[in-house]
């Protein structure tokens, strides 16, 4: 199909004609708390929009991810957003409501409006206009909203093993400031655990305190990094403690036993095998004992998929039709060239192109900066213009391939 003015003017006017419908459905998915894939409800109030919205078909999948479908084209995008915020922490730090939220000068504040709950409702309305208006040739669309806090990617790779779905083309919602970003650092989640032997806090000569034999560990980590890889796109490669913990009988004992565990991201040339022998070089010689750690939590629903924390990075090239096409959906229906970029931090993107090889780009409202954070916020005109590039881009993609 020939994309001219025609097109982006409908495109407006029917995205115009859903402006309310698609700020309410925003808020009424932040107020539903889904902390750490506890998704249950807030999916279920997506099945009743895509419902709504005349969807070919909405189901859960096998780990209780929702999925609504429309077509039965040769072609297969999907549009994947996590529907799962980190937890409130302390609730003392937030100025309102982290679930009702507030809207301040055209801003809407809310745990997940950033991350990512702000690009469900352009996704889930830019399908049903794309629809609506004949952009759909040729193609099977699916929205997929999914858990992705607890562990990355593990909701696409049951997706694509276990429901046997598998898109040709990704596009991921996670926040870029209404830029096009193709690729981020990828990462390992490791642990050290050093073993000491208690005995009274009254006379600790008499024991090894398995805190004092991390101290060496800790400091040696904190001073890697000279030797790291540092990629022309993707940066360096980066590491950090983020949790200790101790095993003691009492606080009048000795620990016998203390863990860290480390986030270490990995750039281009960076392996699994590489990560884990520089921790061990420090590790060892202190006693520790260096393992990558392992996913096996069941979702809400019980389902249990098994796999390693290891999530490579990935790029796709910049040149390749699918980044071209976002690229080209911005400059129509914003009037702008958007930045082509990256993420700083990690997506489902770590198993789309990482793992299975499926040409993934990001396109989402809200800065990455505000993830995570006490000031978590999106801008409301930018989820409503978002859903302007979603329902113009498979038009787009399928001129370009």
């Amino acid at each position: 199909m020939q994309v001219d003015e025609t097109i982006i003017k409908k495109i407006k006017q029917e995205v115009e004609r859903y402006r309310e419908d698609i700020i309410q459905f925003l808020k009424d998915i932040v107020a539903i708390p889904s902390p750490n894939g506890a998704i249950g409800d807030v999916v279920k109030r997506i099945a009743e929009e895509m419902k709504k919205l005349g969807y070919d078909e909405v189901f859960f999948d096998h780990m209780g991810n929702v999925v609504g479908r429309i077509g039965n084209g040769e072609k297969k995008l999907l549009y994947d957003s996590h529907v799962d915020t980190v937890d409130v922490a302390d609730p003392t730090q937030w100025e309102w409501d982290p679930f009702k939220g507030k809207v301040e000068n055209g801003i809407f504040y809310g745990l997940g409006a950033c991350d990512e709950k702000g690009s469900t409702p352009g996704m889930v309305y830019g399908l049903k206009v794309a629809r609506d208006l004949g952009l759909l040739d040729g193609y099977t669309v699916y929205y997929f909203g999914n858990l992705e806090e607890v562990c990355d990617g593990i909701a696409p790779h049951s997706l694509v093993e276990t429901d046997k779905i598998r898109p040709d083309f990704v596009v991921i919602g996670e926040p870029t400031n209404m830029n096009i970003y193709r690729g981020h650092r990828g990462r390992v989640e490791m642990k050290v655990v050093t073993k000491g032997r208690t005995c009274h806090a009254s006379a600790p000569e008499r024991g090894e305190n398995a805190v004092y034999k991390m101290a060496p560990i800790i400091e040696g980590i904190s001073k890697m990094g000279a030797e790291f890889i540092d990629d022309p796109f993707l940066g360096k490669g980066s590491i950090a403690v983020t949790d200790i913990h101790c095993k003691t009988p009492s606080i009048n004992a000795l620990p016998d036993e203390c863990t860290i565990y480390i986030d270490r991201r990995l750039t281009f040339g960076e392996t699994l095998e590489m990560a884990v022998e520089q921790v061990r070089r420090v590790a060892e010689p202190h006693g520790g004992r260096v393992e990558v750690l392992f996913y096996d939590e069941p979702s809400y629903n019980g389902f249990v998929f098994k796999v390693d924390k290891y999530f490579p990075a990935w790029a796709v090239p910049e040149d390749h039709p699918l980044v071209q096409a976002g690229v080209e959906t911005c400059e129509k229906v914003f009037g702008t060239r958007p930045q082509v970029g990256k993420w700083v931090f990690s997506t489902n993107g770590i198993y789309w192109m990482g793992k299975a090889n499926i040409p993934a780009i990001g396109f989402g409202p809200g800065n990455e900066v505000y993830a995570h954070t006490v000031k978590d916020q999106v801008p409301l005109e930018d989820v409503v213009r978002a859903t302007e590039f979603y329902a113009l881009f498979p038009a787009v993609l399928c001129g370009r391939l």
